[in-house]
């Protein structure tokens, strides 16, 4: 009974957590204007960039464009042109839009079709009026988020501007991510009841209320997960897995065990038993922010009254490869540079660890740093040159593999749980797992 009040609690504690519609909105709103009115400036002052100009057709979204369109607008419409201007006397930026629409309360039209039939003469117009040193698009050979600008427009705009003009075109690709990556104080207290929110629904798909050993599967906690995600009114941003470790069974393979759902390796459905080791790999999606979190569980048996302490200590052979990791983050230090360092300290001190963290936020596998991939443990081109910057979050994914001589095999210890960084250094958004979630029948 008294398990059942509490499970009753955690379901209902989540749910409470959770704003109607109408309130999403008008935060979503406040956090866009708390963006373009606080960080904006400061972005494009240090990228370099005066003017930055994004364009995009309706259901053909730049990913960047779409992280700033407000809460009523699902979608661009008919061609919708975005234009920043930084002042560099008073470091704000104004806003405008090249579009039939006001894009939101923020951004005002500045294109009256009557008067100016044509859309991409009423963007030379603006640009002739505040005269900007350089011109940021959104191209990017290596950063897809950044990529935003669609050949068919990139060829347009082209055609459309004097000579003059395109020639102060410059990839705006540190600022396409700098733009993505960066959290503001606001969003960071929505980030912690979003991470609260995706460990309440784990704890709750790691218990007697989803799992009967024997009868329920694998596959049925991971419907669960979904299905819950979508009666709280909320989206999962990947499909969710879940996965086991027994007792006399063979470690999974790498690419199965990680990757699974980019894997040509499949892992057969499994009924769920006492005594095995649960992992799942869960994230969800709350006004415009992603969660992206390992966790492991286990089945107590017959008899059980805890988990067992060998597991627990694998388990903190994972926490102490977090903080390698974590400990070694420093503004200007790159993905690989903090790859290496890492994997390094990590197997002086014994483990056999593979970290593939990765930036998370707007995306789930956002841009900014990319810290490894789970096949790519000398170094990851390109995003793994890109230096770490304050105020940015992290999905702080890794695995170690433990020797068990309780079970006479190893273990695969897989974690992942959303870490800030800013000014004062790491934090994760809402605690970390250090202990396995025991299952009690």
């Amino acid at each position: 009974m008294k398990t059942l009040v509490l499970l009753l609690l955690v379901a209902s504690s989540a749910m409470a957590q959770i704003l109607p519609e109408k309130d999403r909105a008008t935060l979503k709103n406040e956090l866009l204007i708390d963006r373009y009115e606080n960080l904006l400036p400061d972005l494009m002052q240090r990228t370099g960039i005066d003017m930055w100009v994004l364009i995009s057709r309706e259901y053909n979204e730049d990913p960047v464009l779409k992280t700033m369109l407000p809460a009523t607008w699902l979608n661009a419409r008919r061609r919708t042109i975005l234009v920043f201007f930084r002042d560099p006397v008073f470091n704000t930026v104004e806003r405008f839009a090249i579009s039939r629409y006001d894009v939101g309360e923020h951004i005002k039209s500045a294109w009256d079709k009557e008067t100016e039939p044509n859309q991409w003469k009423a963007l030379i117009a603006l640009i002739e009026t505040w005269k900007p040193k350089t011109i940021g698009i959104n191209i990017s050979e290596h950063f897809g988020i950044a990529d935003g600008l669609v050949h068919t427009d990139y060829q347009a705009l082209k055609k459309a501007l004097p000579q003059e003009m395109e020639d102060k075109l410059v990839s705006a690709e540190a600022l396409a991510i700098g733009w993505i990556e960066s959290r503001t104080p606001k969003e960071m207290k929505l980030y912690t009841t979003l991470v609260r929110i995706t460990h309440d629904i784990i704890d709750e798909a790691f218990s007697n209320a989803v799992i009967t050993p024997g009868v329920t599967t694998t596959e049925d906690v991971v419907w669960w997960m979904r299905q819950k995600v979508t009666d709280m009114g909320l989206e999962t941003w990947f499909h969710p897995t879940i996965d086991l470790q027994r007792f006399k069974e063979p470690l999974v393979s790498e690419e199965g065990g990680i990757e699974q759902e980019n894997s040509e390796i499949k892992i057969s459905e499994n009924i769920i038993r006492e005594g095995d080791l649960l992992h799942c790999d869960f994230g969800i999606t709350y006004i415009g922010l992603n969660t992206d979190c390992q966790q492991l569980g286990y089945v107590l048996k017959d008899g059980e009254m805890k988990v067992p302490t060998f597991l627990d200590q694998a388990l903190r052979k994972g926490n102490r490869l977090q903080d390698i990791l974590t400990t070694n983050f420093k503004t200007g230090r790159t993905g690989n540079e903090l790859l290496e360092i890492s994997l390094t300290e990590a197997k002086a001190e014994g483990l056999q660890p593979t970290i593939y963290t990765h930036p998370l936020g707007m995306y789930g596998h956002s841009a900014g740093t990319t810290i490894g991939m789970w096949d790519a443990q000398e170094g990851v081109p390109f995003t793994g040159d890109y230096p770490m910057h304050p105020n940015t979050v992290y999905a702080i994914e890794l695995n170690t593999i433990v020797a068990l001589k309780e079970w006479n095999q190893d273990i695969r210890i897989m974690l992942e749980e959303a870490g800030f960084y800013g000014e004062e250094g790491f934090r994760y958004v809402n605690g970390r797992q250090e202990s396995i979630k025991a299952i009690r029948f």
